[in-house]
């Protein structure tokens, strides 16, 4: 049986967290975290991340408000890429948006807001 050791985590110590909301099915960021960022959320059921810029733990909407409550955590086939599925309270986006992927690349190569 495999378990968190067998993660394979990059040469820095970090995987990647694609984050989607239960309800919606969106997808609402990509980040990154260690093992204990991982053990972390696990054990909280609040999404905790590795901050590149900062070099640090961060734990969604410790600042904002705007938390992830987590429903479940899954593991790709090549364990290589974490799952988060949570409820998203509030926006998930720093941007303010509900999730990072509000915007579209056109035809032309233009990144466009897509109004909902």
């Amino acid at each position: 049986m495999k378990e968190l050791k067998d993660l394979k985590f990059d040469k820095d110590g970090l995987i990647t967290i694609v984050t989607q909301d239960e309800l919606t099915k969106e997808v609402l960021m990509v980040a990154y975290a260690k093992l204990e960022q991982i053990q972390a959320t696990l054990l909280t059921r609040k999404a905790t991340y590795f901050s590149r810029s900062r070099n640090q733990t961060w734990v969604k909407g410790e600042t904002s408000g705007h938390y992830q409550e987590v429903i479940d955590v899954k593991v790709d086939c090549d364990h290589d890429a974490v799952l988060y599925i949570v409820n998203q309270i509030g926006a998930a986006c720093h941007t303010n948006e509900f999730s990072c992927f509000y915007r579209k690349i056109s035809e032309k190569g233009t990144f466009e807001d897509e109004k909902k």
